[in-house]
């Protein structure tokens, strides 16, 4: 059998006080589910009025229960979640770059190693692309051949056309 929580009646008063300041219509929502709880309502009639499903109301209802207002309230997510500062990227990619200057290949399986022995973990390829492209880096490919390089009939025609010089 689910379990059941009870609200009481102090608390609802506190997230009816809380529902007039907030203006966060998602938290006021998932207020609003709580506090129809408090005044005995069912999970399903709550969903019907708030045009949600009754599942949704007992995550929101458990939430609260387990962990508060607090538990209802959006999660800050933004800010800087890199594993290294810019700085730190930068010198991590001096030693490949110079190696690139040099005209010697760099390979990403290079760097995202170096990064991962950095960082002490590791790391999916996306992230080291998104370092790569911090730093303004691109990828180029060596060509496998000259894009106007004559097709091998027309090498060939060529050759029928010179003759061998002999030393007389």
């Amino acid at each position: 059998m689910p379990k059941t929580y009870i609200i009481g009646a102090e608390e609802a008063k506190e997230i009816s006080k809380l529902r007039q300041k907030i203006g966060n219509k998602q938290v006021d929502k998932r207020l609003r589910a709580v506090q129809l709880r408090s005044e005995g309502k069912k999970n399903k009639e709550i969903a019907e009025m708030l045009e949600t499903s009754s599942d949704v109301i007992s995550i929101w209802v458990s939430a609260y229960a387990k962990g508060g207002v607090k538990a209802l309230l959006p999660k800050k997510y933004g800010g800087n979640h890199r594993n290294m500062s810019i700085e730190a990227e930068a010198a991590l990619l001096t030693e490949f770059d110079e190696k690139a200057k040099a005209g010697q290949m760099v390979e990403i399986s290079d760097i995202k190693q170096k990064y991962q022995e950095a960082v002490g973990h590791t790391i999916g390829n996306g992230q080291i692309y998104r370092v790569l492209e911090r730093h303004n880096w691109r990828k180029i490919k060596p060509r496998s051949r000259h894009p106007k390089k004559a097709s091998p009939e027309a090498i060939e025609a060529s050759k029928k056309l010179t003759t061998p010089v002999e030393n007389s």
